[in-house]
């Protein structure tokens, strides 16, 4: 089966050991291309909404890569953003500095080059890419409104995963109900910390192809749209009242569902979904897992180090669920 356009951005931007921000700045740049109806953009015209992007991060986070050295661009983001270089100055280091290596690499995803390139590489010939017609097919397609959010959202797991340099064993991450947030809970010389991170709704999305988890009906994140997901708890939040014990705020129990599933006539509100949507779920959980997601250890942390283990403990969960309310196994209508 053909690979997807959205599938092959979700790939570059979701999935990867990212070592620097610097995939993630051109990934923007070139959404903004694509909104401009641009064909062609000279380096010296990228390296503007590029640099912008990398400067808008580093104000939040500073760490913006893996290595203990920043480099040259880095350097002169921060420094443009002290006010101690000028635009000219940042936009010359950028041209000169930033994109060493993040074009000859976009497209190549775990070592394997995607089918589909998004630009072709001229800078040789004309000093800038072309930008092929494959992203403007993305850009007229339903999913595109997501893709800046999600985008937004990967950047911002990454960089607070790098700037926290604590054990990943000291982290849970909770959904804040009231905020729809994704908060990290740091557990530091026997106090926690709180953080909050991004959108329950922005860093979720991409893991389900813009779909919703249970009938696969297109999904949105876009605040102003009328496919707007909710954010469901897998194993409905009321079981806290039964005392069960697990943590049904974590992400792994988060899932993101379009209004009818959620609430609609025939809608599962605080039901528990028929057993074969548990594979779903493991399924979903374990690419979060294998996409080497900034999340990853709090999933393991939450439900177990290997396939097997965590299969066990949806089972588990799943078992005291339906003992508790045994009447209220649920399916969409379209199944």
């Amino acid at each position: 089966m053909q690979t997807s356009l959205n599938d092959i951005w979700r790939s570059i931007v979701l999935r990867g050991k990212n070592v620097a921000s610097y995939k993630f700045a051109l990934a923007e740049s070139l959404i903004k291309l694509a909104n401009q109806g641009k064909t062609f953009v000279t380096i010296e015209e990228l390296s503007i909404p590029f640099s912008n992007a990398v400067c808008r991060h580093i104000k939040d986070s500073e760490k913006q890569i893996t290595n203990p050295n920043p480099g040259k661009f880095l350097k002169a983001c921060t420094s443009y953003n002290d006010g101690s270089i000028d635009k000219g100055t940042l936009l010359d280091i950028t041209t000169k500095y930033a994109f060493n290596d993040v074009i000859d690499r976009f497209h190549i995803v775990n070592r394997t080059l995607m089918p589909k390139s998004f630009y072709i590489d001229d800078r040789n010939t004309k000093n800038g890419l072309t930008l092929t017609d494959e992203l403007l097919i993305l850009k007229e397609g339903f999913q595109f409104q997501n893709l800046p959010n999600e985008l937004e959202a990967r950047w911002r797991l990454v960089e607070t995963a790098w700037e926290l340099k604590i054990s990943p064993h000291l982290l849970e991450v909770e959904y804040d109900d009231d905020l729809e947030f994704l908060n990290i809970n740091i557990l530091d010389d026997k106090t926690i910390r709180r953080k909050s991170i991004t959108s329950c709704r922005d860093a979720l999305n991409g893991y389900q192809k813009g779909k919703c988890f249970y009938c696969l009906q297109k999904i949105s994140i876009h605040p102003s749209s009328n496919y707007m997901a909710d954010i469901d708890h897998f194993f409905p939040h009321s079981l806290m009242k039964h005392k069960i014990m697990y943590n049904l705020d974590g992400i792994w129990n988060l899932v993101l569902s379009c209004k009818s599933c959620n609430r609609g006539s025939n809608g599962k509100f605080e039901k528990i979904p028929m057993i074969e949507y548990l594979n779903n779920l493991a399924d979903r959980n374990n690419w979060l897992i294998y996409s080497h997601h900034p999340l990853k250890e709090t999933i393991i942390n939450q439900t177990g180090n290997t396939p097997v283990k965590r299969n066990a403990f949806l089972n588990t969960v799943y078992n005291e669920s339906i003992k508790i309310f045994p009447d209220c196994k649920w399916q969409p209508e379209t199944i």
